[in-house]
């Protein structure tokens, strides 16, 4: 069983910086898909950030696409997430996981394991 632990500083400023990490195996971090997604309270799971490390690609949502940085430190073991201009929108519960597909896939049931979650709070 994968473990995947998400860790990251909770209540920022509205158009401050923000990184978020997410520690794993080694096996994970160089085999599977990982995403980052996430969840605002009343709103369903979504989709935010993704990368392959087989191809090195990386996709984005829409709505995050110029702000944030899905990156992997295979040295560290480590999925991060730079999250820059943050706004009172990207309140949410964030998530990092390992999708069993092949590709980097937006659909959440795809998503196979997951971290707990951490907070993130963006004050105006």
């Amino acid at each position: 069983q994968e473990q995947l632990v998400e860790f990251g500083v909770g209540l920022v400023q509205s158009a401050a910086p923000l990184r978020l990490s997410c520690a794993t195996s080694g096996h994970t971090i160089s085999y599977y898909v990982l995403s980052w997604l996430r969840q605002a309270p009343v709103n369903e799971r979504e989709f935010v950030a993704g990368t392959n490390p087989s191809t090195g690609n990386t996709y984005y949502a829409n709505s995050v696409k110029g702000r944030f940085i899905i990156s992997r430190d295979n040295a560290k073991n480590t999925l991060n997430l730079q999250i820059n201009n943050l706004k009172p929108e990207d309140t949410a519960g964030y998530y990092c996981a390992a999708s069993a597909s092949i590709v980097i896939t937006n659909t959440i049931t795809e998503y196979v394991c997951w971290g707990q979650g951490t907070q993130v709070t963006v004050s105006s």
